[in-house]
């Protein structure tokens, strides 16, 4: 069953319309393509949605122009720090893209430049990280989106820095020990394939090691691509599944007519 859930338009910092996204995915096999908007971020408008009524609207409209060839879902990326409604979505996909250091915010996936004065302004990595998984975690247990976003997001230009994050062995303890407690949400992690076709990284989030913790959790995983252009939504898919079924699992989830399905691989 090929579908994807994690899929940005030009309503954020997708670069290609929902309808391009939803031909491309029907000209590949989809069964089901989520739509996840960012959601509304009001102190960093540079990337989140400014039209949610519009965005709703049209992916509401396409819903139905399509229904017959493919499933399509209204979703929406949240930031822990800006909850939306969640009843006006068919599922949520609970990220966190901030730092934040008093009432300066540090986004620790825009640039490896910001990245670096987050991590400035914490006085050392360790610490940055800390808060990081510290509240993302609270906010899953309380929140328990239907899906984690990219939960080691962090360490997203770990492999441009040589090593970065998740060379230290201090780091890695704690992002383990923080995923053992996000499991116990018992939400959908989402295996994250974004970077990959950013170019940031060779391998999805989470790293293999925090999978490893998840599988010996029994959390439950799905596939996504993070898909920001059309081309891109298989992105690395292939690679991503061996390497769940090398860590162990047999299975991942999708979501389809409103209940998630195990699909054995």
């Amino acid at each position: 069953m090929l579908t994807n859930y994690h899929t940005h338009t030009t309503y954020c910092d997708g670069k290609s319309s929902a309808e391009e996204m939803i031909t491309s995915a029907i000209n590949k096999g989809f069964s089901v393509l989520g739509f996840s908007g960012h959601g509304f971020t009001s102190f960093d408008g540079r990337y989140c949605m400014k039209d949610t009524e519009g965005y709703i609207a049209e992916i509401s409209a396409l819903k139905k122009k399509y229904e017959k060839d493919i499933e399509i879902l209204l979703g929406i990326e949240e930031d822990m720090r800006e909850e939306v409604d969640r009843s006006r979505f068919e599922y949520i996909i609970g990220s966190s893209h901030y730092s934040f250091v008093n009432d300066t915010f540090f986004d620790v996936d825009g640039s490896p430049e910001g990245f670096a004065r987050g991590i400035a302004a914490w006085g050392n990595p360790i610490a940055y990280a800390e808060d990081y998984y510290k509240n993302f975690c609270e906010y899953i247990l309380r929140r328990r989106p239907d899906i984690i976003g990219h939960f080691d997001l962090l360490t997203k230009f770990d492999e441009l820095n040589g090593g970065g994050l998740g060379a230290m062995p201090e780091y890695r303890e704690m992002a383990n020990r923080y995923a053992k407690v996000a499991a116990k949400a018992e939400c959908i992690f989402e295996v994250n394939t974004g970077a990959i076709a950013r170019g940031y990284r060779s391998s999805p989030y989470p790293s293999a090691e925090i999978l490893h913790t998840l599988k010996k959790e029994g959390a439950r995983i799905m596939l996504n691509s993070d898909c920001h252009h059309a081309n891109n939504l298989t992105c690395s898919f292939s690679e991503a599944r061996a390497l769940i079924k090398d860590i162990g699992f047999d299975a991942i989830y999708h979501l389809s007519g409103g209940e998630w399905i195990k699909e054995i691989i």
